[in-house]
């Protein structure tokens, strides 16, 4: 009967969390996957397109044209890859983590809203306590879980 209950739960979580991410990210002023290559390079350094493409989980095509608007638009920047020429390194630049910082407090002042209207004090405790259980969630399904993302 537990692995049914935790298999129930589970469901609930990943449908309530998805929704959850689904609705603070309409706020976004960019298209999510600028966003998210933005945050990948703010968060582990220069990558490939192809690097960007498969932590995605998008095609090589895909990733290219986003990394293209968001040179563009002066978020990014390549250099030539140190051991393979035929390679480049995107960078994000000053103007990039300016944008993804905006897009950050744009979803956390989203929440944060949210959080102060819909919930009491105690639901806020009872919100907070929950975050180190999340998080040790999703360090155990990044260790178990041989795709990056």
């Amino acid at each position: 009967m537990k692995g049914t209950e935790d298999t129930q739960l589970a469901e609930e979580l990943r449908q309530t969390v998805g929704q959850l991410v689904r609705v603070v990210r309409a706020t976004d002023t960019m298209p999510p996957g600028e966003a998210a290559i933005l945050g990948y390079l703010d968060r582990e350094g220069p990558l490939t397109t192809a690097d960007v493409a498969q932590q995605r989980g998008v095609s090589h095509q895909s990733a290219a044209k986003a990394v293209k608007e968001l040179s563009a638009q002066g978020l990014v920047r390549t250099e030539p890859h140190p051991s393979d020429g035929r390679k480049l390194l995107l960078h994000i630049t000053p103007a990039g983590s300016d944008r993804l910082a905006q897009e950050r407090q744009g979803r956390a002042d989203s929440l944060g809203t949210a959080i102060s209207a819909a919930l009491d004090t105690a639901e806020r405790g009872t919100l907070a306590a929950a975050l180190p259980l999340l998080s040790r969630l999703t360090a155990y399904l990044k260790a178990t879980n041989p795709r990056p993302r």
